[in-house]
């Protein structure tokens, strides 16, 4: 069901799905794209995009970043990925896990007899832990797959599921200058909550003065599934200079259809500049009447990396990076997301 609805997602199933957090790019470079660079993603921050640039990693490479969601909310996310190159520079594939978790701030217990609360606080959990592999199988394709686990928790009332993303990326011409890619993302079997929260005492009869604990059904939730796919092109203008034009398209099964272009400035493997414009329908609305998003579409990002030997068996430079990005957002203060690279 998931996969069908992918592909025709419809308008009126707007908000009917739960853990929208599989759906939050937290990856301080990707994000600057706002995730359309799906073909030409790589190393572990695919892993969030399109599993198959994980194939990428020729070493080890570790990955942090933290997010301020839509500033002035309190969420923040804090995301750390790891991938190792199984064999000689990922001759047996690479497998990789990355782990988000979100920070919601605390928030007031309250309960039916104390509705106005001063019994304290609490903060919930939310998590999900990504275990990838991936492969390049030809000079041009590469593959991946990531199994998800997903948690959602407040003290007395929980949520646990798993999903799958699996993505393919294809690679041709000179210095793999054309970069196509396809993935489907979050597809996997319903969730649920239940907890003690979810408990309340009842006489069994009305004549039986003792009480029962009785559980209160809780309707099962669909995954915020989608199918992605997208592509780039690098256009080299001398021998340090690359311009990359890059565009994709998301098709939700719970929300509109987006399309989004962008494009990048790189210098060297230095320095990196990018923009990019999702349009959906409504974008340009007012919210909650023709938009449903609090984002109005453009994001950019800047990446500065230094190159180091990190070995002197290999040829290969190692290098060290920094990763910055902001969404626009209206209301709010947009999304600031910022991180650092450590490929070996």
């Amino acid at each position: 069901m998931g996969t069908a609805t992918a592909v025709f997602a419809q308008p009126n199933r707007i908000g009917q799905s739960g853990a929208s957090e599989l759906l939050m790019n937290t990856t301080a470079k990707s994000s600057g794209f706002n995730g359309i660079n799906i073909g030409s993603s790589d190393g572990i921050e695919s892993a969030s995009v399109n599993p198959a640039g994980v194939a990428t990693t020729m070493g080890t490479e570790l990955v942090f970043a933290h997010t301020r969601w839509l500033i002035g909310t309190g969420i923040s996310v804090n995301s750390i990925g790891l991938s190792q190159a199984l064999g000689e520079e990922g001759s047996g594939g690479v497998i990789g896990i990355n782990v988000n978790s979100l920070s919601l701030g605390k928030f007031y217990r309250t309960t039916t007899n104390q509705p106005d609360g001063n019994i304290g606080t609490f903060s919930p959990s939310f998590a999900n832990i990504g275990v990838t592999y991936a492969k390049k199988f030809t000079d041009h394709i590469y593959v991946g797959a990531t199994l998800r686990m997903i948690s959602q928790a407040t003290p007395d009332v929980s949520a646990f599921g798993a999903c799958f993303d699996a993505g393919v990326q294809y690679r041709a011409l000179e210095n793999d200058a054309l970069k196509l890619g396809i993935t489907l993302r979050n597809v996997g079997p319903a969730m649920k909550y239940s907890g003690q929260g979810l408990e309340n005492r009842a006489p069994l009869q009305l004549t039986n003065p003792y009480n029962n604990a009785v559980a209160i059904p809780t309707d099962k939730f669909e995954l915020p599934s989608l199918l992605t796919m997208g592509g780039s092109y690098d256009i080299h203008a001398g021998e340090n200079n690359t311009i990359s034009l890059l565009g994709g398209f998301i098709s939700n099964a719970f929300y509109y259809n987006q399309l989004g272009a962008g494009v990048q400035y790189q210098f060297k493997n230095i320095v990196a500049l990018r923009a990019s414009y999702l349009y959906e329908k409504g974008i340009t609305g007012e919210l909650g009447v023709d938009r449903y998003s609090a984002y109005t579409g453009l994001a950019g990002g800047a990446t500065f990396q230094v190159p180091f030997k990190a070995s002197k068996k290999s040829d290969r430079n190692s290098l060290f990076g920094l990763d910055l990005s902001y969404r626009t957002s209206n209301p709010f203060g947009g999304t600031l997301s910022f991180g650092a690279r450590v490929d070996l």
